[in-house]
């Protein structure tokens, strides 16, 4: 399944459980190329995504040494309304950040 949509609509979003439940925001993609375009592999939610976003530089100013978040595969996100992008999985199938 192929499908585009617009990245920066995305950062910030809260993603939602199969149960209307708030996981977390959606903060930094992961992408990896096939030939001349891009395919995004993973989403990171939460905090975990805020600190790779902003880069390791934050981390040691701020002193963090944990964050908290999940890692999303792009199959376990439905993306098919933007504004509300939810869970196809379980939260206990995902991987913590």
């Amino acid at each position: 399944m192929s499908s585009r949509c617009r990245l920066d609509r995305l950062v910030g979003r809260e993603v939602y459980t199969g149960n209307n439940r708030c996981l977390g925001r959606l903060e930094e993609f992961r992408a990896v190329r096939h030939g001349d375009d891009w395919f995004i592999d993973e989403f990171v939610i939460g905090t975990a995504g805020l600190l790779e976003r902003l880069g390791v530089g934050v981390r040691l100013v701020l002193g963090i040494n944990r964050t908290t978040g999940y890692i999303i595969r792009w199959d376990q996100l439905d993306l098919s309304d933007a504004a509300r992008p939810r869970l196809t999985c379980s939260v206990e199938e995902l991987r913590r950040a």
